[in-house]
């Protein structure tokens, strides 16, 4: 098993509409706002961005997205991510009684040296830092859909 590989999913259960969340997680230039561990998002064009995030653990991970597919009425965003992780990244939305459950799947190797050299003793804190900043992300975003 490579230790540099990671694959998560993460389950999102928000209470707002389709279209609302759709729209919140297609506008990544405005995570800052309300996901506190992405640090900065920088646009370089419609489909592409420069994203910096930084969770519990002490470092940074930059990587460029670039859009792949927007598919509004399936509730699908997906990129592709390269920089200090490679992979893709997927938000899958499905109405959920009243609101809506966001699905999260991400495949990405890790490409940053610091972190390929300690990645079989670092694993699981990798795993709970991803793992702390997406909750924090599902908490960020609930207070954002209410607040707008």
């Amino acid at each position: 098993m490579d230790r540099t590989h990671y694959r998560f999913r993460s389950l999102w259960t928000l209470p707002a509409p389709h279209a609302a969340v759709f729209d919140a997680l297609e506008r990544v230039e405005d995570y800052p706002r309300w996901w506190r561990q992405v640090r900065e998002v920088r646009r370089t064009d419609d489909t592409t961005g420069v994203i910096r995030i930084r969770s519990l653990l002490p470092y940074d991970l930059t990587v460029t997205a670039h859009q792949v597919r927007r598919d509004p009425a399936a509730g699908v965003l997906e990129v592709t991510m390269t920089g200090d992780v490679d992979g893709w990244a997927r938000w899958t939305l499905t109405e959920r009684g009243t609101g809506i459950l966001a699905r999260y799947d991400q495949e990405v190797d890790v490409r940053r040296p610091l972190l390929r050299r300690v990645a079989v003793p670092g694993r699981p804190l990798f795993r709970l830092n991803h793992r702390l900043m997406m909750r924090a992300g599902r908490r960020g975003l609930a207070a954002y859909l209410q607040a707008v």
